[in-house]
């Protein structure tokens, strides 16, 4: 999927600047040929898909690099190196895929009991225990396609320490991960972002460069995405102001009407009982004013005493 992002990009840019020679380099991170262990331990997305393509481009081996918005640490600064370009946001939303056989209403009706939900994300882990209070929760590791392979052949997740969880009898997944692969047919339900409030910037690509490469800047500008860039800028101030990591269930979504931005992020405990929420209106072009406003919000309600409890050691 990442490649096919990064391709993306390249067609863009050649498209944009047609003097420009775009040469794709691949990169396995340490998030890429672990499918087995939590994130956590190898610092996060941020660390697992984040820190080595940066510093390949902090040591000039690279002129940019491509991530999943959502996948950058917002609790932190990057010196040296700038967001150039966000493209324009594809579906933002968190979808649900179930295994042969089951419904969506045998979830409801059973409020998830003697089910089990494969996921790697611990915001969707939290909101999906509100939804289903009783369902178990596992980690299931793995690309879009891989996942939903594994939920129809019923295979189980191996662990670290050579055990099994699962299997799984549904995953909840990215819709748009889901569309990039050509399993759109397998989604049962779209969760809206009043029943799951997507990741901060989820759903948008972000370009990074060098902060004093200007020629490049100059190219990336020329793919940027205005109402993507303003939706970036809010929703990360959330998690800047938060000091949010990546084991804390948070979630900041912003939607744009006219010159209008509504912003709504959430902060929750692991297990989804400790929920805290704010929802803001204000300037569209003021994004990250927005953004601090909700975040300030949301520490008056007492998210930085959960944000602290499942901060890692």
């Amino acid at each position: 999927m990442a490649l096919a992002q990064t391709e993306d990009i390249a067609r863009r840019l050649s498209a944009a600047a047609s003097e420009l020679d775009v040469e794709i380099v691949k990169f396995e991170t340490v998030g890429d040929s672990d499918q087995i262990s939590k994130l956590l331990p190898h610092g996060g997305k941020g660390g697992a898909f984040v820190a080595e393509i940066r510093a390949a481009v902090t040591a000039g081996k690279l002129e940019a690099c491509m991530h999943s918005l959502k996948d950058m640490p917002g609790n932190e600064d990057t010196p040296g190196l700038i967001i150039g370009a966000t493209l324009s946001r594809d579906p933002p939303t968190d979808a649900l895929v179930l295994r042969k056989g089951l419904t969506l209403e045998d979830l409801q009706k059973s409020r998830g009991k003697g089910y089990t939900i494969g996921t790697n994300a611990v915001r969707r882990a939290a909101y999906a225990k509100r939804l289903f209070p009783e369902v178990n929760i596992i980690h299931f590791r793995g690309a879009a396609d891989t996942r939903v392979r594994k939920l129809d052949n019923g295979e189980k997740q191996r662990l670290p320490d050579g055990g099994h969880v699962g299997p799984a009898d549904a995953l909840i997944m990215a819709r748009s991960g889901l569309e990039r692969v050509g399993f759109v047919d397998r989604i049962v339900h779209d969760f809206t972002p009043q029943e799951m409030l997507p990741s901060a910037g989820q759903g948008i690509v972000a370009v990074e460069c060098a902060v004093n490469n200007w020629q490049i800047r100059k190219y990336l500008e020329l793919i940027d995405d205005p109402v993507a860039r303003l939706s970036c800028d809010a929703e990360r101030e959330v998690l800047w102001v938060l000091n949010g990591h990546c084991n804390s269930p948070m979630a900041a979504f912003s939607t744009i009407k006219g010159s209008e931005m509504t912003l709504s992020a959430s902060v929750l405990d692991e297990e989804g009982g400790l929920f805290i929420e704010a929802s803001r209106s204000g300037p569209a072009n003021r994004p990250r004013e927005l953004g601090r406003a909700v975040a300030l919000e949301l520490l008056d309600k007492g998210a930085a005493a959960i944000i602290e409890r499942t901060r890692p050691d």
